[in-house]
């Protein structure tokens, strides 16, 4: 089998190549560039030395992994006929797409390689910085970068920036992060007597950055958390420090049952934002939910139980095993076909569990919602009436009991009966595809408008409640009424 043999052009010019990779080069019968837009072939070229580049595919190709696909088909096909030399900018093993590929090749037995030295760019990037790796670094691939990926508090290089197109591409990103003043440099031929360090506000990156193959985009690390608030470390920094030995009393008090009420609080806020579709009130109340998980994840951790990572990984892995129809081979056309799936891969899971159907359900600070959620899962089996009329019968016939008892039973039997005319009430609900827990809080969230308004009418009145007969009061609550539906 014939051989490919990948080598790495260096970072700059002809004086920092290797003096073996220098004969190697000018030895080579059959040599491949990746790209002569580099410092060493112009100087090679000067030399005497030929080859053949694969420029012209970029020119064809929209997107950078075809033009990465054709250049290594490319290679496959000439390393038929003979050996070659395949050289990059570079080292061959950073940042080099093609390279990858064509070890995959080799793992799938297509053709044998051999990788030889080049110094990557790293090396006169960290002098040209004047930085060291060991704060921590990333590498990230311009064209494919996306801002989950970066580390504001690392230092970032991104390469492969090759037009003004992937240039704006990496600076909308970033934006996404950092300010838009934040400074950034380019740099460019680091390492090289042409090496060039610009440093630019972020907004003007796409005006300002040289496109070639030897120019880096460094963005500095922010080790500032204030300045680092849209990274989840930084919450989770935060949260950490309020427990912390110098953190907050109230925080260290904390446990997962006193902190129960307020998640139940922060929820409602939300709904009603969503209610008011309020964006920036959404904004915030998702952050104060989001503050409650943290700080449970964070309590966990304290008490040596569980950690953020272990409530990351239980979702996502929920997640993907009950959507096999995005992660999986399982075809799922339309919601009804993915809430079939959803519902199959829950009762199995509770089969395998040995659980009771109706584990899990429950809802302690919500007995609506527990009610809800039992005559929903019950009825996915068939413990149901066949339609609405059966839910009113039963109604009927609990209202007639609880009557009843009003008149003749106990506290105790009165209780009882009212709890099973309010279970027959939310089951009407779930029959109408209704929440009785939202239609509660908008009962609430009426009511206190309303009376409200009969505050204020009779402030501006009499003045006190007891200068008014229930009529006149009723007849402000109907004004209330009114108004709304204003």
């Amino acid at each position: 089998m014939n051989e490919i043999t990948i080598i790495g052009l260096g970072a700059s010019d002809l004086e920092q190549l290797p003096l073996g990779i220098y004969k190697k080069l000018k030895s080579a019968q059959y040599l491949y560039v990746r790209t002569e837009q580099h410092p060493v072939l112009e100087e090679l070229r000067a030399e005497g030395l030929s080859f053949k580049s694969f420029d012209a595919i970029y020119e064809k190709n929209d997107q950078f992994e075809d033009v990465y696909q054709e250049i290594v088909r490319q290679l496959l096909e000439l390393a038929k006929e003979h050996s070659i030399i395949y050289a990059v900018p570079g080292h061959p093993l950073v940042a080099e797409q093609t390279v990858q590929l064509l070890i995959e090749a080799e793992k799938q037995e297509k053709v044998k390689i051999r990788i030889e030295g080049g110094q990557s760019f790293l090396d006169p990037i960290f002098g040209a910085l004047r930085i060291d790796p060991i704060e921590g670094f990333q590498l990230l691939d311009g064209t494919s970068f996306k801002r989950d990926e970066v580390q504001m508090n690392a230092h970032v290089l991104i390469g492969q920036v090759y037009d003004a197109f992937s240039a704006s591409e990496v600076k909308l990103t970033l934006m996404e992060k950092y300010p838009d003043d934040y400074e950034v440099t380019i740099v460019t031929a680091a390492g090289s007597t042409a090496e060039s360090l610009t440093k630019v506000p972020l907004f003007e990156l796409d005006r300002m950055m040289k496109l070639d193959n030897l120019t880096t985009l460094y963005v500095p690390p922010i080790h500032e958390k204030e300045n680092r608030l849209k990274e989840w470390q930084t919450l989770r920094q935060i949260v950490a420090e309020l427990r912390g030995p110098n953190g907050c009393p109230w925080d260290k008090e904390q446990t997962h049952t006193t902190l129960k009420k307020y998640a139940v609080e922060e929820v409602y806020e939300l709904l009603q934002a969503i209610d008011e579709e309020d964006d920036d009130h959404i904004v915030e109340e998702l952050g104060d939910v989001l503050l409650q998980v943290f700080l449970h994840a964070q309590i966990g951790e304290d008490n040596g139980y569980f950690s953020m990572e272990d409530v990351l990984n239980s979702i996502a892995d929920k997640m993907i095993r009950r959507h096999p129809h995005v992660f999986g081979n399982v075809k799922a056309d339309n919601t009804e076909d993915v809430l079939r799936n959803w519902q199959q891969i829950k009762s199995e899971e509770n089969r395998n569990s040995g659980d009771s159907l109706l584990e899990g359900e429950m809802r302690t600070d919500s007995s609506l919602l527990t009610s809800f959620n039992y005559q929903k899962k019950v009825a996915k089996i068939g413990f149901d009436w066949p339609d609405v009329s059966g839910a009113w019968e039963k109604f009927e016939e609990e209202l007639d009991e609880w009557k009843i008892e009003l008149a003749e039973g106990t506290k105790d039997t009165q209780v009882d009966e009212l709890g099973d005319v309010l279970f027959t009430i939310v089951n009407l609900a779930r029959f109408y595809s209704l929440s009785p827990e939202q239609a509660m809080i908008q009962a609430n969230k009426k009511f206190k408008s309303r009376f409200q308004f009969i505050e204020q009418s009779v402030k501006n009145g009499k003045g006190d409640f007891s200068y008014y007969s229930l009529e006149e009061l009723d007849q402000y609550w109907k004004d209330a009424k009114k108004l709304e539906r204003q």
